[in-house]
């Protein structure tokens, strides 16, 4: 298999408390890969430290088989992306020059008539033309995520990672932003890596599950190998039933899982 990119014995936590415990997996090209698990499973922490937002106490990210901690920001921009929840940052600018700041990797502060063109493909591209001399700060959740997802598919890096991209979304905009996802890595043939929490919407569109528990992860693979009753119990502590649907696990919550009372 081909490696995109790749986490070795990934480990991160505080005094007291590990988030990350000794992390492995691999990643082929041109992937929807999203991760999943429990509040406070890690599966944020994971993603911020492949951004090195960051920084891992121990192992290493290789992308392309180069150490992003042996980058320097600028080129590592150049290949990774990131999106963070709509809902934690806010641009006081317009949209358009809000996507512009994408470009930065290639062009520094100064933008070109050929970034400007580029923002207008990627606008087109995600169906928001009309948007791109609104403030940003004005415009709904899912319009700001969309206006997120342009700015990093500006930047053209080789993997875009997004964190909880679809969080206090409506179910419309969740599948509004799925969509918009899954055709990017399809056309643009990028590498993407999410945190998400819905299990449904993971299954439906990823090509890998990750599944993570206590810093750990207990299963990765395919959705049918990973988005199973036995894992959903051990993971979630939730008894639930899993149906095929379209040729995809789709998963109903029967009932909590607690743990027998000592007496």
């Amino acid at each position: 298999m081909m490696i995109k990119l790749q986490a070795k014995d990934i480990v991160f936590g505080y005094t007291s408390t590990t988030i990350l415990d000794n992390v492995n997996f691999q990643i082929a090209p041109s992937k929807l890969v999203t991760i999943v698990g429990p509040n406070g499973s890690g599966k944020s922490t994971l993603i911020k430290c492949i951004d090195r937002i960051t920084s891992p106490q121990g192992g290493s990210i290789l992308i392309d088989r180069k150490d992003v901690t042996q980058m320097s920001r600028m080129d590592m921009a150049r290949y990774l992306s990131y999106v963070p929840q709509s809902s934690v940052r806010i641009f006081p600018t317009n949209v358009f020059d809000t996507i512009l700041m994408g470009r930065r990797p290639h062009i520094g502060w100064l933008g070109s008539d050929k970034d400007e063109k580029k923002v207008w493909e990627v606008l087109r591209l995600l169906d928001i033309e009309r948007l791109a001399m609104n403030n940003f700060s004005e415009l709904s959740g899912g319009q700001q995520q969309k206006v997120l997802i342009a700015r990093a598919l500006v930047q053209e890096a080789e993997v875009m990672l997004l964190d909880e991209p679809t969080s206090n979304l409506d179910i419309w905009h969740q599948l509004d932003v799925m969509n918009i996802i899954r055709d990017v890595v399809k056309k643009k043939e990028i590498t993407a890596i999410m945190a998400l929490h819905d299990l449904n919407l993971a299954s439906h569109y990823s090509d890998r599950i990750i599944m993570m528990k206590k810093g750990k992860i207990v299963a990765a693979g395919d959705p049918h190998s990973v988005i199973t009753e036995e894992n959903i119990a051990s993971v979630y502590r939730v008894e639930a039933a899993i149906k095929s649907l379209s040729d995809r696990p789709m998963i109903m919550p029967l009932r909590q899982i607690r743990e027998a009372k000592a007496y």
